[in-house]
């Protein structure tokens, strides 16, 4: 399994980015990020240098969301859907985008959920509950 460090994560956006805004070729994955980047731009001037996006560091107290965590879930739901794993997350977030009328949006809500199933999974030690994750996207989708 693939796992990149914070310091690869923030060069691979850092790259996609720049490669997009000089109109150079894009591999698959970067095509995906670059899709993202475009729906934030509020997050161009952290993609632009590549050493203060290695410097930076983004706290709580700051307030500020980490653009290369939240780029990452976007990818992240994104390959869940394509692969269909866990089963069944690719049709919960086709409803969830359906009743937002927005990929987007749905994705933002999938996050919340995401970052759920991960502390929980982190709290009690066991492995992540991919069953209870679609249920939370699910839910939403319902309401």
């Amino acid at each position: 399994m693939f796992q990149p460090s914070q310091s690869d994560v923030r060069r691979f956006f850092c790259a996609a980015f720049a490669k997009h805004r000089a109109g150079l070729p894009v591999d698959a994955m970067e095509a995906i990020a670059v899709r993202w980047i475009a729906e934030h731009p509020e997050y161009d001037a952290d993609l632009a240098d590549v050493d203060a996006a290695l410097a930076a560091a983004y706290t709580v107290e700051d307030g500020r969301t980490n653009p290369f965590l939240h780029l990452s879930m976007h990818l992240t739901i994104e390959e869940q859907c394509s692969i269909d794993q866990p089963t069944g997350i690719r049709q919960a977030v086709g409803l969830l985008a359906a009743r937002r009328n927005s990929l987007h949006t749905a994705h933002h809500e999938v996050m919340e959920c995401l970052g759920e199933m991960i502390w929980t999974s982190q709290r009690s030690g066991l492995p992540p509950d991919g069953q209870a994750y679609i249920e939370a996207v699910r839910k939403r989708a319902t309401r």
